[in-house]
């Protein structure tokens, strides 16, 4: 053969058969006729199949194989124009198909009753407030829209201008801009979605505080609860002009605000008659507001709290305890905390007030000592038999003595625990007294100075160990035998019951394995144990327990443990 025709046929492409398929792709079948009839292709739909049916779903459809890929890539493939013509005149002309008219779907969120949307976002407003979801779930559709303007659902409303605005280093014309920015957006939220605004806190308001205040009493009449934290510039005419608007206003927390005592003197004696709670921070000027307290303006108070704060303030609070008994007869929580309580003298001739009937808190908690006795805390309780919940930590001149010859029926708490967790008590419905739920005693730091009880901690729990649920003797003195004694009280109950106790703090303590043991065993719904730096027990075991496992993890520890040298 000669070399250029040798050449040429190695130029020479082999000759494809038009009949061969692709390798991979296997003819097509009846069923796959079928598929692409309830699927075509470019529909946006694809098919799952099972065992024992067969899904239409929307969106893309299953990966393709590899084989599948190129087997489409050659399909794809341009085609001259003379192999394209005679293919358009061989091919079969399809008949017309109309294609269905596809319109936007609204979607399922817009086809929920706009009472059952209102119920739904009601369930979240209640858990996590109306902001910022509220804000959010305007912006889906119009349905959602109309279901978050409703006015119902903003209730509870917590205003803070932007952070930018109140750093240091920003300045005060900074805060003050980022203040009316705010405001000028509240001009229209107030009379647009405020309407039935019940609870307001404002946090942080340096300079337009009379502005807000004056909007709130413009758009807001059913508003019930205020709260002003860090705010500057309250006067008088602005907290009277919102007592005489918001006639259901009964309830006012100042607390971390320069809010002159004027001021709150004019609004009690405004809205006295109404006021229920009243959130206050000690300073120079609450004196002249215990004051009217104590003339009789808020004759249904109910909630009275007075605070130093983070500045502690060591000024002693001098507070009469009969004259608080008849201007606040309806008092159900009094907390006086960390302050430097001193009771003013009963005198010679004791002659007691009408008591606090109602009181079912009492927190005189305290950071350090105080001044509170057993003869203060008498005079303070002596006709309080609904008492549940008695937070005396810090008081270190309070005996188990005089604990025990309360009016009280229910739990006490002896305890070193912080003061900003406070126990709140639980509703009963019983016709009879209710029991004491919880007493703290706590000592903070203060003990190595003092002399503290070893005797007398068995007088606690004998009298309320059967609805005692929280118990903290933490930095308490007792010895190991009177520790023993008090807590074996918890062993003696009725065959058909348990122990109320779900809470016990003994840090500090010289408890004994053997007594936690004991507890541990007779109160299957222990949930918190604290057990640190307690002397006597072994190594390891010193820490606090949470959750039932845990408690029940340091049983066996205790059971298994070698006894403890010391």
């Amino acid at each position: 053969m000669a070399p250029g025709v040798a050449r040429r046929a190695r130029r020479r492409p082999p000759r494809s058969v038009r009949s061969a398929r692709p390798v991979g792709v296997r003819a097509r079948s009846a069923e796959d006729w079928w598929w692409d009839r309830l699927a075509p292709s470019g529909s946006g739909y694809h098919l799952l199949q099972s065992d024992s049916m067969l899904l239409v779903l929307p969106g893309p459809g299953p990966a393709r194989t590899r084989v599948q890929r190129r087997a489409a890539r050659r399909t794809q493939r341009p085609v001259p124009p003379a192999s394209r013509a005679a293919a358009v005149k061989a091919r079969p002309r399809p008949a017309p198909v109309s294609e269905p008219q596809q319109g936007p779907d609204p979607g399922w969120g817009d086809r929920i009753p706009l009472e059952i949307l209102l119920q739904i976002f009601g369930l979240l407003v209640a858990s996590d407030g109306p902001m910022p979801f509220l804000g959010r779930a305007a912006r889906v559709c119009r349905r959602w829209h109309e279901a978050a303007s409703q006015p119902a659902l903003w209730h509870t409303v917590t205003l803070s201008p932007p952070l930018a605005g109140r750093l240091a280093k920003s300045g005060a014309k900074s805060g003050a801009k980022a203040e009316k920015k705010l405001l000028a957006s509240l001009e229209w939220l107030m009379p647009n979605r405020f309407s039935q605004l019940q609870r307001l806190t404002l946090i942080h308001w340096k300079s337009q505080v009379h502005p807000v205040l004056k909007l709130v009493s413009e758009s807001c009449p059913r508003l019930t609860f205020l709260k002003l934290s860090d705010c500057h510039g309250v006067t008088p005419d602005t907290l009277v002009m919102l007592a005489k608007a918001c006639p259901q206003l009964h309830s006012l927390d100042i607390q971390h605000s320069m809010v002159e005592s004027t001021a709150v003197v004019s609004f009690l004696e405004e809205a006295g008659p109404r006021m229920c709670k009243l959130w206050l921070t000690y300073s120079s000027q609450t004196t002249a507001i215990l004051g009217a307290l104590l003339g009789g303006c808020c004759p249904q108070l109910r909630v009275l709290e007075v605070s130093t704060g983070i500045n502690r303030n060591s000024t002693p609070l001098q507070l009469p305890v009969e004259a608080l008994q008849k201007g606040c007869p309806q008092l159900q929580v009094l907390r006086l905390l960390n302050l430097m309580w001193l009771p003013k003298p009963s005198g010679r001739v004791v002659t007691p007030g009408p008591g606090f009937p109602s009181l079912e808190e009492l927190c005189l908690a305290g950071s350090s000592c105080n001044f509170v006795s057993n003869e203060a805390l008498g005079r303070l309780l002596h006709d309080s038999p609904n008492l549940r919940l008695l937070d005396l930590r810090g008081c270190a001149r309070i005996t188990p003595g005089g604990l025990h010859d309360l009016p009280c029926q229910g739990q006490l708490s002896l305890g070193r625990r912080g003061v900003g967790t406070l126990a709140h008590p639980t509703a009963h419905a019983c016709s009879s007294p209710p029991d004491l739920e919880q007493l703290h005693l706590g000592l903070y730091g203060t003990s190595d100075r003092l002399t503290l009880a070893k005797e007398g901690s068995h007088l606690l729990t004998q009298k309320w160990c059967h609805a005692l649920r929280e118990l903290d003797l933490s930095g308490q003195g007792f010895s190991e035998k009177d520790l023993e004694q008090a807590l074996a009280a918890f062993s003696v109950t009725p065959e058909a019951s348990h122990p109320a106790l779900c809470s016990l703090n003994l840090r500090g303590t010289r408890v004994t394995p053997s007594t936690v043991s004991s507890v541990i065993s007779s109160c299957p719904g222990l949930l918190y144990l604290n057990l640190e730096s307690c002397r006597c027990l072994p190594r390891g075991l010193k820490r606090a327990y949470r959750g039932q496992e845990e408690v029940q993890w340091c049983l066996e520890q205790l059971l298994t443990s070698p006894p403890s040298s010391s």
